[in-house]
């Protein structure tokens, strides 16, 4: 078995609203920064796997996801090795 580390990046999918990327862009407005675009909020998660090779690993990382880390009926995640 081996350690696979990965890097999931978890966002809002295309078309939904993003409150508090809303909210962000307009306090950000009010602090003088009209340069300011579209906001989006999202988060990061590193993960490690012990798994007999790398394509095992990616496939339980994906599980993961799909199951508890993102919730798939408004979220996209990417999935990145980064060992």
């Amino acid at each position: 078995m081996t350690t696979h580390a990965f890097e999931i990046t978890i966002t809002r999918k295309e078309g939904l609203s993003d409150p508090e990327g809303t909210t962000a862009k307009k306090a950000l407005h009010d602090l003088g920064y009209g340069g300011v675009g579209d906001v989006s909020f999202g988060r990061i998660i590193a993960i490690e796997v012990e798994a007999k090779n790398l394509a095992t690993a990616r496939s339980q990382v994906e599980e993961m996801c799909m199951r508890l880390l993102a919730n798939p009926v408004i979220e996209a995640f990417a999935i990145e090795a980064v060992t």
